[in-house]
């Protein structure tokens, strides 16, 4: 498969995905996926700065990638699919099949978000959702840096006792 990492980060493009995955996983492209980025050339243009010129990017809505999924992952070469948060990871995981796993890689602190790393902070409402993902047979887990412990979705968010 093509797609070699599907990742929420609420940062996009960056350089801790460009280089500090892009590099080990030899990653050839980007895929963002977000419907308002999908539309805002000057959004689209200020992520295209951030990644090398050997490195492709696209910007998808969830629908358009939902529909391209497989021929991103014909591609020869590697690449990571990003979306900013739980929620349209959801939308990607239910309409893509056959997606392995999530790495949540960034989700920085809001108000009612509790902090689980300390690069992840999630809402009670994202725990439920990133549940949902992993009933999917998806495996979720939280890792900053593929040279980090990847810290799997059951230690990371623990049921409080009723």
């Amino acid at each position: 498969m093509a797609i070699e990492l599907f990742r929420i980060d609420d940062r996009l493009i960056h350089g801790q995905v460009v280089l500090g995955w892009g590099q080990p996983l030899q990653l050839g492209f980007i895929v963002l996926v977000d419907d308002a980025v999908a539309q805002s050339a000057w959004e689209q243009e200020l992520y295209r700065m951030g990644v090398p010129s050997e490195m492709e990017v696209y910007f998808e809505s969830v629908d358009s990638f939902v529909r391209r999924a497989a021929e991103y992952r014909e591609r020869g070469d590697s690449g990571v699919v990003l979306t900013g948060d739980v929620a349209t990871m959801e939308r990607v995981v239910a309409g893509v099949p056959g997606v392995g796993a999530v790495n949540l890689g960034g989700i920085h602190h809001r108000p009612g978000r509790l902090a689980r790393l300390r690069y992840v902070y999630l809402s009670p409402a994202e725990e439920a959702v990133l549940r949902a993902i992993a009933a999917r047979g998806v495996r979720v887990t939280a890792q900053d840096l593929p040279s980090s412990t990847a810290v799997p979705l059951d230690e990371l968010v623990v049921e409080s006792p009723a």
